[in-house]
């Protein structure tokens, strides 16, 4: 066997180790499904880590929607600007001037302008439409926690209620009773009011949407 040096395999670190790029972590984890959930969905469902995870994956949501709604909406406004601002046949028989070029440019510059402040619009509604349908109903992980001063005033004032038109299913689902109802999850549109997260991103955007 030729053990000299130009037929010598290369088993360095650089050349046997294959680098794989880092995992993306989940937005969502398994959870088991509680009373709520329908049962022919499986024992697990999917739910985000608490409201902060969900605010977060929305926004990320809306912004990308927007970007390649806006990606596409630059490329039609310039084909529709072209198109608006090409110059008459007749002059494009005689030759065209600098004069015919320089009006053309600053033509295509204006319809492009109108154009794409439409669009950027229409994309923002879009996203919004898009991501609260998905987002409304998503699930989110709740667990019993210590009362924040905005939770006891929340339970003063429901103490006041008659017990029948308490939402107790609710209250537990926020943690702010004890008992064991079994519940592991709800949705984002169920906390609607009660979240500082959630009420920031469907309040706004169910107002935005309603205009």
């Amino acid at each position: 066997m030729d053990a000299s040096p130009d037929n010598a395999v290369d088993y360095s670190p650089s050349s046997t180790v294959i680098e794989f790029d880092r995992p993306v972590p989940l937005l969502r984890g398994p959870l088991p499904a509680g009373p709520a959930d329908k049962p022919s969905a499986g024992p697990y469902v999917l739910a985000f880590r608490d409201s902060r995870a969900w605010a977060s994956s929305f926004v990320a949501c809306e912004r990308k929607i927007v970007e390649q709604c806006e990606e596409g909406a630059r490329i039609g406004c310039a084909v529709s600007a072209s198109r608006n601002c090409k110059p008459t046949w007749w002059k494009a028989l005689a030759g065209l001037t600098l004069s015919d070029l320089k009006e053309r440019e600053e033509c295509e510059v204006r319809e492009m302008a109108d154009c794409f402040a439409a669009a950027k619009e229409k994309c923002a509604g879009f996203a919004r439409e898009k991501c609260l349908v998905a987002f409304r109903d998503a699930r989110i992980r709740v667990t019993r926690g210590v009362l924040s001063s905005k939770d006891v005033g929340r339970l003063i004032g429901w103490g006041s209620m008659p017990v029948s038109e308490r939402n107790m299913w609710l209250m537990n689902q926020i943690g702010l009773i004890g008992g064991d109802l079994g519940m592991t999850n709800c949705k984002a549109s169920e906390l609607l009011g009660f979240d500082d997260y959630v009420q920031r991103i469907l309040g706004e955007r169910q107002q935005g949407t309603k205009n």
